[in-house]
């Protein structure tokens, strides 16, 4: 089974989010899945708070396509639109590596993403226990990043300002918000809700 992850977050301004939606679902989600080890993406929009957020999931083969060579060479070559695209995005985040624990099947229409830090991402079979013991839980993920993959530079990101990562990530997936917002409430933590706007698989 695939146990690899890169997870990406930013805002976008309301005048630029029709063309980031049309660049994300049009071009980039299929040039990235064309890069072998990426085997699915899906793209989520938050909920309940003022800002554009927006949450991207890829699926990979291992942790260690975050720094392969094909995947780097695209990094490097970013088509006109991600030209166009990339200096437009704020409050950016990325982290990739491996599936540290994972429970539950399928997919849910709801999802929270929660950052980890190291300590807690060391807790990953407890804490994906813990999460799909509740209603209406599909499945609960936990990531752990690897610093020196996602680090790597390129050209691509030096289209953007002032990346950042995290160490871990929380992944819970259910049925309705309300559950979701339930299961991550219950872990001591807060939550911002995602839903789910675009997926495809390779």
């Amino acid at each position: 089974m695939p146990n690899g992850f890169l997870a990406i977050w930013s805002d976008i301004s309301p005048e630029n989010e029709t063309d980031y939606l049309h660049w994300f679902s049009r071009e980039h989600a299929l040039e990235r899945l064309s890069v072998p080890g990426f085997h699915s993406v899906r793209m989520f929009r938050a909920l309940d708070i003022p800002e554009r957020r927006y949450f991207i999931l890829y699926c990979l083969e291992n942790a260690g396509v975050v720094s392969s060579e094909a995947y780097l060479q695209r990094l490097n070559r970013p088509t006109p639109w991600s030209q166009r695209i990339m200096p437009l995005l704020g409050n950016f985040a990325r982290g990739g590596g491996r599936v540290a624990a994972a429970r539950g099947t399928g997919q849910g229409g709801f999802v929270s993403a929660v950052w980890l830090d190291a300590a807690a991402t060391a807790r990953a079979a407890e804490l994906a226990e813990a999460g799909i013991a509740h209603d209406r839980i599909a499945r609960v993920q936990v990531l752990a990043t690897d610093h020196q993959r996602t680090s790597v530079k390129s050209n691509e990101k030096a289209l953007r300002d002032k990346d950042r990562s995290f160490d871990g990530l929380l992944v819970i997936e259910g049925l309705d918000a309300e559950a979701v917002r339930a299961a991550v409430a219950a872990l001591a933590r807060d939550a911002t809700i995602y839903e789910t706007v675009f997926g495809l698989d390779r």
